[in-house]
């Protein structure tokens, strides 16, 4: 579906590196000073879902798809971005085409890492951040105002609409509240898409933490360390143990994770948290040829969700024949869904929940 996460923080907290893990590449350079990242590196990662394996086993096909996220690591901010300082209004304009973002926030004590301000302070890093990313969406968002005004002059109830919003925004963002925790409702928020206001994508922290503590550390613990909201996202991860993962076979990796007291990479829950944070679920079709993962948007209806494999099948969409992908491996495939009453069938109106298997129907 295309869909963007900008991996954002301050220099030196560990961005490069975890971009490296997550894309098992070597492709994002790491250096111990600012700005060692000048153009943004764009990776593509597999969603691990265990699910698709289970399916395979069942189907043997030829291949096995995954889902996929797009990841964008984008170089350090600094204070003073947004008014241009290191390469601030380049890196802004990185992050405001993406759909959400991952805040890297590094807590380690490292003598031998520097700290863009010498000390390491995560409250400060967030709300530098966050800072730098509501001054933006303010510059914005009064030149915004200034266009409204003058057709809201014109009585165009619309621009008077948006201008009222608008208005509203800019308060709070003045207040330091970024837009994704004003409490707005679907429909001003549709009314600002336009913006693309970049404190109101939403927003997965990933705090980087020493190799020793990643088993242990509370997030509730993190949370109040960082200055955040009870329900704000969040992951801890350990940048330089995905790093000696990414080197190790699997066997070893799993033999390291054991000692460490995990039962998985964090990188692994770091990328369905993201892929949860843009609202998107799976759905599975599984053949001989292939058993793949789709991506689509929460509340998706069923021709919907076929127009991602071809627009052909949302057009002529007559019916989805659907199972549970727990009963699909139970049973040993969509036969024996069928002869059971597991496989049902859904019309224009269903609503697709994360793990159905489907068959979709459709007339040319």
């Amino acid at each position: 579906m295309g869909l963007q996460i900008g991996i954002v923080g301050l220099p030196n907290v560990g961005k490069s590196t975890l971009f490296n893990a997550l894309t098992k590449s070597k492709g994002a350079q790491v250096a111990n000073y600012p700005f060692c990242t000048i153009d943004p590196n764009v990776g593509i990662v597999e969603v691990p879902d265990h699910r698709l394996e289970e399916l395979a086993k069942v189907v043997h096909p030829e291949k096995v798809l995954p889902a996929v996220v797009e990841f964008v690591d984008i170089a350090g901010l600094v204070k003073g971005a947004a008014s241009g300082e290191g390469l601030g209004n380049k890196f802004l304009a990185n992050i405001r085409e993406c759909d959400a973002i991952l805040h890297v926030v590094r807590v380690f004590e490292d003598k031998n890492i520097q700290h863009v301000d010498e000390v390491v302070d995560p409250k400060s890093d967030v709300e530098v951040i966050h800072t730098e990313l509501i001054l933006a969406d303010l510059e914005g968002i009064q030149k915004r105002g200034h266009d409204l005004t003058r057709q809201a002059r014109s009585n165009d109830k619309e621009s008077m609409v948006k201008l009222d919003l608008v208005k509203k925004i800019e308060e709070l963002l003045g207040q330091g509240k970024l837009v994704i925790d004003m409490g707005l409702t679907k429909e001003e928020l549709e009314l600002i898409k336009d913006l693309h206001l970049l404190t109101a994508k939403p927003i997965l922290f990933a705090v980087n933490v020493a190799e020793n503590q990643v088993a242990s550390v509370k997030v509730d613990d993190l949370k109040a360390k960082l200055g955040l909201a009870p329900q704000a996202k969040l992951i801890p991860v350990s940048a330089k143990v995905e790093q000696e993962l990414n080197e190790l076979d699997a066997a070893e990796a799993q033999v390291f994770l054991d000692d460490l007291g995990l039962k998985e990479s964090t990188i692994n829950a770091m990328i369905r948290e993201a892929y949860a944070l843009l609202g998107l679920q799976t759905y599975f079709t599984a053949g001989v040829k292939e058993v793949r993962a789709w991506t689509i948007h929460n509340g998706w209806t069923a021709p919907k969700a076929a127009g991602v494999i071809h627009t052909d099948f949302e057009k002529g969409f007559i019916r989805a024949e659907i199972c549970t992908w727990s009963d699909f491996v139970q049973l040993g495939g969509e036969a024996k869904c069928r002869d059971v009453g597991k496989l049902r069938s859904e019309g224009k109106e269903y609503v697709m929940k994360d793990g159905d298997v489907v068959h979709f129907l459709f007339s040319s």
